[in-house]
């Protein structure tokens, strides 16, 4: 019988999911399928209270239902437990289980594109405190980087987040951020500023650390403004697509049983993709 799976969110329809399940689906031979189910908020708990006696093997999670996902499911990972969202679900033997592969897939990604990055990284800065913010944060002391300093507009809420998933962080407003950059071995943008049709990241990397990586998780535009000033100022930049197609692969493999790869052919197909949407 053909294994379905979907992403599920509202709005859903600019999911590119899809397109990368998709292309896997293609490339292993594997008879099954991977489709948008867009879910209201209200609609969400019932939805996935009756989602493993339901016709899908799993789903992704995207907003605003990654919360919701984390208390249904009937088992979790730690990062879950650590992190209170889920991203990706399977059913096994009945049971809904639930994982937050953002942690792996934004680690891998950085693996993929400045290998040891984590050997040379002690403090790193985390622009935002979202949950892209928490996960990327989390990750980062899974690695073993000594200081992460928070930085957002609200100071309470980057310190509501550090109390949530139990880790020491330094705190500080945007304020602040010019005269920490010196001391920052990476700079990581997990906020929408800069993204296509939202307000711009206005920062000078004028005082950033010799030598630091630069990384942000926004991938429409593929080059935001930040990566572009970095890049031009001889910063290594990691882009935040590859997030998107790693963090991909877990669920991928739970559910059709094949261990997908990222490849540049992949990324191609998302990359036009973006470009096409640009142009509209």
């Amino acid at each position: 019988m053909k294994k379905r799976a979907c992403v599920i969110g509202y709005p859903v329809a600019h999911s590119r999911s899809p397109l990368i399940h998709g292309y896997w689906l293609r490339k292993y031979k594997i008879d099954g399928e991977y489709v948008r189910h867009e879910v209201k908020p209200p609609e969400i708990d019932a939805f996935l209270k009756n989602f493993a006696n339901g016709s899908f093997v799993g789903c992704n999670v995207t907003l605003p239902h990654k919360e919701a996902a984390a208390r249904n499911v009937a088992k979790a990972t730690d990062v879950v437990r650590a992190l209170g969202v889920a991203n990706t679900l399977w059913v096994e033997n009945g049971t809904l289980h639930g994982d937050n592969t953002d942690v792996a897939g934004y680690l891998a990604h950085f693996d993929d594109t400045i290998p040891g990055w984590d050997a040379n990284t002690r403090h790193a800065i985390v622009l935002g405190a979202g949950g892209a913010a928490r996960a990327i944060a989390y990750g980062l002391k899974m690695r073993g980087v000594e200081t992460i300093t928070i930085v957002n507009r609200s100071c309470e809420r980057a310190a509501q987040l550090t109390n949530e998933i139990k880790i020491e962080a330094n705190i500080a407003g945007f304020g602040d951020l010019e005269s920490l950059l010196s001391s920052a071995d990476l700079l990581v943008n997990t906020t929408s500023l800069g993204m296509s049709g939202q307000p711009p990241l206005e920062i000078n990397l004028k005082n950033l650390k010799t030598g630091a990586a630069v990384s942000d998780i926004v991938y429409a535009p593929l080059e935001t403004e930040l990566l572009k000033q970095a890049r031009e100022r001889g910063y290594p930049v990691v882009d935040g697509l590859g997030m998107l197609l790693h963090q991909a692969v877990p669920g991928f493999e739970r559910w059709f049983g094949v261990r997908p790869k990222v490849t540049k052919e992949l990324r191609d197909l998302i990359v036009a993709d973006l470009l096409k949407g640009a142009g509209k």
